[in-house]
């Protein structure tokens, strides 16, 4: 009972951490990218520091994969796979697609790895220890929330890899600064990359359909929606001719 009262009381603690995050969020711009300031240092290698925040969340869940008494079960080695085809993109082959010159502050990257950590441990300690055997049989396949979840994951890892895929080349045509992004759903909202990123952890709470991936799904919301917010008002204060009918996150809403 003792190992489940300290996962219930991380659990807890995180949670109320996410409804934090999310209101300083709304008066306290996180210093990425065009938010950075030389007063937010000191600075690191973007692509080195980008490895150090995310590659936790990669390492620690597979770690948890082999120790865990749950990982012979197939729908969660199914869920081990969905995590690493993300995470193994955002630890490494993201980070070593950015410029070489580019920077981020240290003080991004030691919540960022210590949200990871404690993600990770959230998400490996449940599924792969302490969730019921037999939770997530071959059956579970075919329950209408793993059908819909997945889809709401996949859906959600495409219109963020696209979405990042545009900016990068956007960035590599010699342009100087940033500029206004155009086509796909660039037209709809300011940042589809974050909107991609929390339709794809939705899915990943409604597929599990458990309270790390609720977490999670919280936890994401909380996190690039007010980021979304701030990345919109800097277009329309830096572009006068920004479209005014472009939302920042939700098309047609926000």
């Amino acid at each position: 009972m003792g190992e489940y009262r300290v996962y219930y009381t991380v659990a807890a603690v995180f949670a109320i951490m996410s409804v934090i995050v999310f209101i300083t969020l709304f008066y306290i711009t996180a210093p990425y990218g065009r938010h950075s300031k030389a007063s937010r240092g000191p600075f690191m290698s973007r692509r080195v520091g980008w490895i150090i925040m995310e590659s936790p969340a990669s390492v620690l869940l597979f770690l948890f994969f082999l120790a865990g008494e749950n990982a012979a079960g197939p729908g969660l080695v199914v869920f081990f796979l969905l995590w690493q085809a993300h995470y193994m993109y955002r630890s490494f082959i993201y980070p070593l697609s950015l410029p070489r010159a580019g920077r981020m502050p240290v003080s991004i990257i030691i919540p960022g790895f210590l949200f990871n950590v404690v993600n990770s441990y959230l998400q490996g300690m449940w599924f792969f220890s302490l969730c019921p055997a037999g939770t997530y049989s071959s059956s579970w396949f075919l329950d209408p929330r793993f059908i819909a979840g997945f889809a709401l994951f996949f859906t959600g890892l495409y219109i963020n890899r696209k979405a990042d895929r545009m900016l990068r080349e956007l960035r590599g045509r010699g342009e100087g600064g940033y500029s206004i992004p155009r086509g796909w759903l660039y037209e709809r909202v300011s940042c589809p990359n974050y909107m991609g990123e929390i339709i794809e952890w939705i899915g990943w709470a409604v597929m599990t359909w458990s309270l790390p991936g609720l977490i999670f799904a919280i936890w994401t919301f909380a996190n690039l929606f007010p980021r979304a917010r701030s990345h919109h008002l800097w277009y329309r204060q830096n572009f006068p001719e920004y479209p005014d009918d472009r939302k920042a996150v939700i098309p047609g809403i926000f």
